[in-house]
């Protein structure tokens, strides 16, 4: 890893748990310029206001006052340009979708591993590196190419994007990264071959693709009139692998004469996550959380509540006679259940509460920041969403009944969780298809 990069940066970070702020503030000081710290969204807005210096943004997501993904919205209106990482255990599509509209440069998932953050931190600065030092290069590309092909091909090669400089007319200097993903030796390889980087376009649902650059135009002008947002592409790797990259066009002296294009790896933001930490939290059925990741969410959820009295309320719900929908209509049927609830209960709830298939037929909804009235109508909400389904794979109507608790002062991790299995046993000891609270 290039650390040099990171040397003259100032970073504003932005994380409410004390205990990792300190650390990991206290690692990061020891190789950039200067560390600005808030404890929320809402004070790290206020900070990166008051810091005009700030290059680097790293924070996390759910946060008392504000989130991290609505302080970096908040920012992006004034500033489209700073990178931006994000620091989180999340991996819900809706999540990712946010990050990328917000123009995510990367994201670590927690609990942190320190290396893969700094990776990710020098990943999002590099191109504004790169422009930096290509300005400070100060001469004219078309006039003194020569020059200054060897600082900037230094540069460039530096560089763990695939980068090439372009007049827009034809192609002027490209990368070391950009030589191996198109396969060729060099430039003059490139041009010989007469290869079409529009060629490597592959189609992917609502980004930018092929198609749209079919029109006989210069497919960089077309790049420019897009959204930053919509500046994405997917292309296939020589061998084979499907890559997702978001493209930066970089009017490299203001003239509309050069400009600096490079392309952004962002598979791994737009995954949930790797196979193996997937698999490992959650449920192959459903696609929910399952225990083991509850428990690591739910203690953390509790210490929050603790510390900032911001009502957690907890759900719990169970399929009213699934054992005997199972005897009738077989297993597998069973399982098409299972998974349209989970469907149901993510298309009823807030993108930062979490779902947890609990065991069997249960599952169980944490709502942070919710009272007890709120998660009551949630739960009615998701009880009559239950009632209401329909779907050709499912011979019969199912119904579920609730249980809903709040975390009390008194309550801990035990106890609040057998209130509301009491609640439950209730609702289902008073004829099932209700919600109860406790």
């Amino acid at each position: 890893m290039n650390k040099e990069i990171l040397k003259n940066i100032n970073v504003l970070y932005v994380e409410d748990e004390q205990d990792v702020r300190e650390f990991t503030s206290k690692t990061i000081s020891t190789i950039v310029n200067k560390v600005i710290v808030a404890e929320n969204g809402k004070e790290g807005l206020e900070k990166f206001q008051e810091n005009p210096d700030i290059n680097l943004i790293l924070t996390d997501i759910n946060m008392p006052k504000m989130g991290g993904l609505e302080m970096c919205a908040e920012i992006r209106k004034t500033d489209k340009e700073i990178p931006i990482v994000i620091t989180s255990a999340h991996s819900d599509p809706n999540f990712l979708k946010k990050a990328i509209d917000v123009n995510v440069s990367a994201y670590a998932m927690k609990p942190i591993d320190l290396y893969h953050l700094i990776e990710s931190m020098i990943k999002a600065v590099e191109p504004i590196f790169l422009r930096k030092q290509l300005e400070n290069i100060n001469i004219n590309l078309e006039n003194k190419v020569e020059e200054a092909t060897r600082q900037t091909k230094s540069i460039l090669d530096a560089q763990d994007n695939i980068v090439f400089l372009t007049n827009l007319e034809q192609i002027i200097e490209v990368n070391k990264k950009f030589l191996e993903f198109f396969n060729v030796h060099s430039l003059d390889d490139f041009l010989e071959k007469k290869i079409s980087i529009i060629s490597k376009f592959e189609e992917e649902g609502g980004l930018f693709n092929k198609k749209s650059l079919d029109k006989g135009y210069n497919w960089l002008l077309e790049i420019l009139e897009l959204n930053e947002v919509d500046r994405v592409v997917k292309m296939k790797t020589p061998q084979g692998e499907d890559k997702v990259f978001t493209v930066n066009v970089d009017d490299y002296e203001n003239k509309g004469e050069h400009y600096v294009v490079s392309f952004t790896d962002i598979t791994e933001l737009k995954e949930k996550s790797n196979l193996l930490e997937y698999q490992a939290t959650h449920d192959h059925l459903t696609g929910l959380f399952n225990r083991q990741k509850f428990n690591e969410i739910f203690i953390k959820e509790i210490k929050r509540d603790k510390r900032y009295d911001n009502a957690l309320s907890v759900i719990i719900f169970d399929i009213d006679n699934f054992k005997d929908f199972n005897d009738n209509f077989g297993h597998a049927t069973g399982d098409e259940v299972l998974k349209a609830l989970a469907e149901i209960v993510l298309n009823s709830v807030r993108e930062h509460d979490t779902i947890v298939r609990w065991g069997g037929e249960e599952f169980l909804v944490l709502l942070p920041q919710t009272e007890l009235e709120g998660a009551k109508l949630v739960a009615e909400k998701i009880r009559v969403a239950i009632e209401k389904y329909e779907s050709p794979k499912i011979p019969s109507q199912i119904t579920a009944s609730f249980g809903v608790s709040k975390l009390e002062k008194e309550d801990d991790e035990v106890s609040i969780l057998q209130k509301v299995d009491k609640a439950l046993y209730i609702a289902k000891s008073n004829g099932k298809n209700q919600v109860v609270s406790n």
